[in-house]
């Protein structure tokens, strides 16, 4: 067997240690992993994904951060049941990070756009589909190209009522909370006269 030529063996060295500054590729959008050529961590991840509320309404935006030291990749994703298939979409991504087409979604990921560090400051918006189904958000995060974690999940969310007046329901959540129902009735019959 011939030995490698010094420009071939720096070309092969320099696309390994290049992986995917400018994101996430499609391929990667089922099964999560960011072909670093190099296993994941086993450790428990030093990441959390934190969401702005615990239900969600169709249509209505939800914040998602990932709580932790600063990262420099990403892939998130909403999903739903066992599903891989991304559900949803992302809105205006936030400053180095871009979106990435999955299921057919063209929003249906959000990645890294480049290597530079991101923190806990990085708030990426998701907007629900019209789903009964629940729903959670999963990342692949990269403190550097060798360190990563994959599955890093959020809580998952749960389909909430519609937001409304719905007194029905406002006045049963109430219960420990007289004064309020008090004024919620006072301020009704005062709107009524």
């Amino acid at each position: 067997m011939e030995p490698l030529s010094p420009a071939v063996a720096l070309l092969l060295v320099l696309r390994v240690v290049g992986g995917f500054p400018s994101g996430a590729p499609a391929s990667a959008c089922d099964s999560m992993k960011p072909g670093h050529g190099v296993p994941p961590q086993s450790s428990p991840a030093p990441y959390r994904l934190i969401t702005s509320t615990g239900t969600f309404q169709p249509g209505r935006p939800i914040t998602v951060t990932i709580a932790g030291p600063p990262y420099r990749g990403v892939l998130l994703e909403a999903r739903s049941g066992s599903s891989t298939d991304a559900v949803g979409t992302w809105q205006l991504p936030p400053p180095d990070t871009r979106f990435l087409a999955c299921a057919g979604n063209p929003r249906g990921a959000v990645t890294h756009s480049n290597t530079n560090p991101k923190g806990n400051g990085t708030a990426f918006t998701w907007t629900p589909p019209d789903s009964p189904a629940p729903v959670y958000f999963t990342a692949t995060v990269a403190q550097q190209f060798s360190v990563y974690w994959l599955n890093v999940r959020s809580s998952t969310l749960s389909r909430g009522a519609p937001k409304g007046l719905n007194l029905a329901s406002r006045a049963g959540r109430a219960g420990g909370k007289p004064l309020l129902l008090l004024l919620t009735c006072f301020l009704l019959l005062q709107m009524q006269s």
